[in-house]
C-alpha cells in the first residue's frame, strides 16, 4: 500500500473562511492540459481511481491517455496555502529565510498564530503562493477525486463548494441558486469564456483534519 503524500493548495480569503467555518469540502480545479474538444466521457481508469481515460466521439479511433491527479488520491492530504503577513520589522525578509517560530496573521479572518512571542506591529500582506509549509494552518485530507464537466455541478455539490457567502448575483437584485452562485465564483476565477466553455473539471473532496 503507498504512502499518503501531502501537497499544497491555493485558497482565497472567502474560501478559506468557508473552510473554518465548515461550509466548504470539495474543491473543483480545471484540468491541465485539457483533454481534446472530441471527448465526451471520461471513466475512471482500472487499478487506480484518481487516473482516467477518455473516450473519443464514436466513428473516431479509440484510444487510452492516462491522466493522474496533481492534487493527490484519496488519503492523501493537502495543506493550505492562503494569505498571510507577519511582523512589520520582518518585511525586507524572504518567507524562506523566516523563523519558524515567527507570530503570523491570516487576513481571512483575523487570526494569529502565536508562538510565545506577540506580533509588535503588522507587516505587509504576502500572497499565498509564498506561505512556507509551517505557517500553514489548515490541513485537508482528500477523500474521493473524479473527473467531471463544469456545469454538470449539482446543486447540492454547488454548497459544498462553499459559496454561501455569496447571497446575489453581481449588480443585480435576484436571489440565485447555489449552483449560480457558484458559475460566478468560477467566473470571476477563470472568466467567462472558461465557463461556457464547459471544461473537463477535477473534482477533489475532503475533510478538514488536526495538522
Amino acid at each position: 500500500m503507498s504512502q499518503a503524500k501531502e501537497r499544497p493548495i491555493l485558497f482565497s480569503g472567502p474560501m478559506v473562511r468557508a473552510i473554518l467555518e465548515g461550509r466548504k469540502t470539495v474543491t473543483r480545479r480545471p484540468v491541465k492540459p485539457g483533454f481534446p474538444s472530441s471527448v465526451t466521457e471520461v471513466f475512471p481508469y482500472a487499478g487506480a481511481p484518481h487516473v482516467w481515460m477518455p473516450a473519443l466521439q464514436s466513428g473516431e479511433p479509440w484510444y487510452e491517455q492516462v491522466r493522474e491527479c496533481p492534487y493527490g488520491r484519496p488519503g492523501d492530504r493537502l495543506w493550505v496555502r492562503e494569505a498571510w503577513l507577519a511582523d512589520a520589522q520582518l518585511d525586507s525578509i524572504a518567507p524562506r529565510d523566516l523563523s519558524q517560530g515567527e507570530p503570523i496573521m491570516y487576513p481571512a479572518d483575523g487570526s494569529f498564530r502565536q508562538t510565545g512571542c506577540a506580533m509588535i506591529s503588522q507587516g505587509r500582506g504576502r500572497p499565498s503562493i509564498h506561505m512556507p509549509r509551517w505557517a500553514s494552518r489548515i490541513l485537508l485530507e482528500i477523500t474521493a477525486v473524479r473527473v467531471e464537466l463544469l456545469q454538470d455541478i449539482s446543486e447540492e455539490q454547488a454548497e459544498a463548494e462553499g459559496v454561501g457567502f455569496l447571497r446575489r448575483a453581481p449588480d443585480a437584485d435576484e436571489t440565485l441558486t447555489a449552483a449560480q452562485l457558484f458559475e460566478c465564483l468560477w467566473s470571476s476565477i477563470n472568466g467567462d469564456e472558461s465557463w461556457s466553455g464547459n471544461p473537463w473539471v477535477w473534482v477533489v473532496e475532503f475533510r478538514r483534519i488536526e495538522p
